[in-house]
């Protein structure tokens, strides 16, 4: 509106016209394109002359000879003179209704009677660079000069707990006489409709913050200030308001925080720290870093200070009947931590951990010993223990053993707890004695390690251990070595078992007694401390390899080896014999130590019996021609091995006297040659033998299956010829079949009308007689439905008229029963003898009136009925001879 205010003739002050579109904000582009907009309408509107305006409508006259801006109102017909040019209109007054405003920039100056004042050119003047906040007011004009710098705005309502912060820019003083200096704050608190002031900006609208119940609000002050309590506050504090309600900060308050309030429970407490020195809620002072508890019993719901910090929420700390705590650097009754102290609490107990109070272990169960158990205990400090009552210096080691429940005091220490370890016979554990060092094997009792003890971790060599946790059984898994080891863990405190096979021997060598001794099976092995096992190194494989079979028993036998040796022969045929070993150790006297040590002093006793027999074998074939080998190899092999007695014959046994090994037979299992060319050589008479006998099966098969061909062609053939005797025999059987056919066909048809006819006779006299039966059944039904009906509505009414008269009897009996109550009652309240007296009351009062008229008797009738007087005169005269007494009354 300013710039149509500003930009309608075309000689416009375009100094102006810049400074109102600095205002707006406007580009220069904009403003080149109103200027063209409005100079082409300037052509048109310099020929106009006359101009109506209407009511609440305004011009802008130029005065061109005078330079004169003056201003015509509506309603009015304004005729415009040479010299004059219209600058703005007709232009519609500005109207602020109700509970609106405006603001007016360069007003025009007016006298007392609110007309606006004139210069000595009769230009009006204006208060330059100041504005004016017009409230509702009749329809008024912008004079020139005048912008309207703020539109027609309602006016602004504040709310109830709601405020706008004002703050003054130029100094002035309120209708209350308040002072305000350019730069002060102060709120306008709500309900209420604010009225702007040129004077006064409006910062900001503050909310009033909702205090609910356990909460508060943290405020801090922007400067020095007062708050709502009276209280100075300076630049920088903060305070909480703990006042339940809405609360309007200052206009020099600022919120910082909502506080909820920690909520305290029996089991809950709050740990605080103050972070300067104050006076709490409490009434108490607090130091800067000093830390406390505030529990349930100081107050249910806690809101920290501006002071305070929660360090954190501690939970209470419950010990049942069974449980106990040390507690470390405990406070004492002073408030102050003991630093270094230990305090033993004991269940049944509740407590919350004051500040820099912490548990040692947490919370521990009581220790509660049965019978089998103990506790190996250790003095930390010096003390009396009041069980024992013996004087404990630090250090001291004992054991108590239950059953008994006990509670260390602060200056013991459980070291570990004990507990009896319950033994078989073939079970045991390595203990050690702690201050003298020596070792020993308890077996086949239950023992608990006294105070002074501990297990003992037996080590074995590594081979030895390999074997143990394989766990294969020696006898059963000698031939399947190559089966996955079952990887059992050994206990290293316990007694080294081992089982000895039957018919085997195991070696145990103690170190410190520097002996060996030797158990023959079966039998359960248990090492001493200083006893290890004696390990077995056997060769293995075919041939034999040394260091193959790894065993910690020796089996006695008997049993078998394999082993593959390779000879020559006189001719130099070199061969390769694979021979099966039997053989046995035979131990004459097995409790005899050096007698059964013997079996144990061959390292690898089949390494050396297979050493020893391939060289016997190697030397007698050498001497043997191939053929004489081939056609007597066992008798060859054999004697060689075994040799020979002084009769000639071979030898039943081979004994190597230094382990007692025999060797009793030997079994040629296979010989094959070793040269290539010797072994082609037989290899193509084999298959020349095979081709031989092929070939012989060939031919008697080919002769065997012509016969056999033969044989079927001749069975066809007869085959056939029965075939086709029986087809001739089927074609005549069915010629005959069909002349019988035609036959009955003929005579079929006839037939079956007849009996169709017979059927239909019969179905349908069937269906009648049914029909009627049926009948006969359906009003029999009915008959006895109908009956039954009548008997059931007979007996229903019947039962009906029965409790009706029930209920009548009773109704009747009731009835009577209240008449009964209701005559009893009346009788009871009125009384015997009131109503005796109502009784006589009439055969009285008539005696009385009677008395009073002087008559002696009277009869009294009224004439309908009829009374005997044949004894009136006898009553008469009994009444003379007996006159009735007379009555005095007083």
């Amino acid at each position: 509106q300013a710039l149509s205010h500003s930009l309608r003739p075309d000689r416009v002050d375009y100094l102006s016209c810049s400074s109102h579109l600095s205002e707006s904000h406007r580009s220069l582009f904009s403003l080149e394109k109103v200027m063209d907009k409005f100079g082409k309408k300037d052509n048109s509107s310099e020929a106009k002359s006359i101009y109506r305006i209407p009511p609440y409508y305004y011009l802008h006259v130029l005065d061109q000879n005078t330079n004169v801006t003056k201003v015509e109102f509506g309603p009015k017909t304004f005729i415009r003179q040479d010299n004059e040019k219209v600058i703005i209109g007709p232009e519609k007054m500005i109207v602020v209704p109700p509970r609106h405003y405006c603001i007016i920039e360069n007003p025009v100056l007016r006298d007392k009677d609110e007309r606006p004042i004139l210069d000595a050119n009769q230009q009006v003047k204006l208060r330059h660079a100041d504005q004016e906040i017009r409230l509702a007011q009749d329809p008024f004009p912008l004079f020139p000069g005048e912008v309207l710098k703020q539109a027609v705005t309602q006016l602004k309502v504040v709310p109830a707990n709601s405020a706008l912060r004002l703050r003054a820019v130029l100094d002035f003083d309120e209708r209350d006489g308040t002072k305000r200096v350019a730069g002060d704050e102060w709120l306008f608190e709500g309900p209420g409709t604010y009225i702007p002031s040129k004077e006064v900006v409006v910062e900001e609208t503050i909310r009033a913050t909702v205090i609910k119940p356990n909460q508060a609000i943290k405020l801090r002050a922007r400067k020095e200030t007062t708050d709502r309590d009276g209280n100075p506050r300076v630049t920088g504090e903060e305070w909480v308001v703990k006042k339940i309600g809405a609360y309007l900060p200052g206009a020099y308050e600022e919120v910082v925080d909502v506080v909820d309030a920690y909520v305290l429970t029996e089991k809950v407490a709050l740990h605080m720290r103050a972070t300067r020195t104050f006076q709490d809620i409490f009434g108490t002072t607090r130091k800067n870093g000093e830390e406390w508890l505030i529990k349930m019993e100081d107050t249910e719901a806690h809101i920290p200070d501006v002071y305070e910090e929660v360090v954190g929420i501690i939970n209470i700390t419950t010990l049942n009947n069974r449980q106990y705590c040390v507690v470390l650097d405990p406070v004492g009754v002073d408030g102050k931590p003991q630093l270094g102290q230990k305090k033993l609490v004991k269940g049944e107990k509740s407590f919350f951990l004051r500040p820099g109070e912490k548990l040692e272990k947490g919370i521990q169960n009581v220790y509660v010993l049965g019978e089998d158990e103990g506790l190996i205990l250790k003095a930390n400090e010096s003390f009396v223990d009041p069980d024992m009552r013996v004087n404990r210096r630090p250090g001291d080691r004992w054991m108590i053993r239950g059953p008994l429940e006990y509670v260390p005091p602060v200056e013991v220490e459980v070291v570990t707890k004990r507990k009896a370890i319950p033994l078989d016979e073939n079970e045991g554990i390595y203990v050690r004695d702690i201050k003298t060092g020596k070792v020993r094997a308890i077996c086949g009792a239950t023992y608990m390690l006294t105070q002074d003890e501990e297990l003992w971790t037996k080590e074995l060599p590594p081979g030895v251990e390999e074997l143990l946790a394989q766990g294969k059984d020696p006898l059963s898994d000698r031939s399947d070595r190559s089966r996955p080891s079952a990887n059992i863990k050994r206990d290293k405190n316990k007694v080294v078992g081992f089982q000895v096979p039957h018919n085997a021997a195991v070696q145990i060598y103690d170190y410190k007694e520097k002996r060996a001794r030797v158990v023959f099976g079966p039998e359960q092995v248990m090492l001493d401390p200083d006893e290890q096992f004696t390990q077995l190194s056997l060769s293995g494989g075919k041939p034999k390899r040394p260091n193959q079979i790894k065993s910690l028993c020796l089996l006695l036998g008997p049993d078998f080896c394999t082993d593959i040796i390779t000879v020559e022969t006189a001719d130099h045929a070199r061969l390769s014999l694979q021979l099966s070993y039997n053989w046995h150790f035979e131990v004459k006297d097995k409790e005899n130590f050096k007698e059964s040590a013997k079996i144990f002093s061959v390292p690898d006793f089949v390494g050396d019996a297979c050493k020893a027999i391939a060289s016997r074998v190697r030397g007698t074939v050498a001497g043997v021609q191939f053929d004489d080998f081939h056609k007597n190899s066992a008798r060859i092999i054999r004697s060689s091995v075994f040799g020979l007695d002084d009769k000639g014959k071979v030898r039943d046994r081979f004994d190597f006297p230094a382990n007692c090994l025999v060797i009793t037979s030997i079994d040629i299992q296979s010989v094959e040659p070793v040269d290539q060319r010797t072994r082609d050589a037989l290899q193509k008479s084999v298959q020349l033998a095979i081709e031989i006998t092929t070939n012989s099966q060939e031919a008697t098969a080919r002769h065997e299956a012509e016969r056999l061909e033969q044989k079927a062609k001749g069975a066809l053939e007869r085959q056939k010829i029965t075939d086709e005797a029986e087809a001739e025999k089927a074609r005549k059987h069915l010629l005959e079949l069909q002349a019988n056919s035609a036959a009955v066909e003929s005579t079929g048809q006839a037939k079956a009308e007849a009996q169709s006819r017979a059927e239909a006779s019969k179905i349908e006299g069937e269906a009648n007689v049914e029909q009627a039966k049926l009948k006969a059944m359906a009003s029999k039904i009915e008959a006895e439905s109908e009956l039954e009906r009548l008997t059931r509505a007979r007996e229903a009414e019947i039962k009906y008229i029965k409790e009706q008269n029930e209920l009548e009897i009773e109704k009747a009996r009731e009835l009577a029963q209240i008449d009964t109550s209701k005559f009893k009652e009346m009788v009871d309240a009125i009384g015997s003898e009131t109503i005796a007296a109502i009784a006589t009351s009439g055969p009285e009062l008539q005696v009385k009136m009677l008395q009073a008229l002087g008559l002696r008797s009277t009869l009294i009738t009224d004439g309908s009925n009829p009374i005997n007087l044949f004894n009136t005169a006898h009553g008469l005269v009994g009444a003379i001879q007996n006159p009735p007494p007379i009555i005095e009354e007083d």
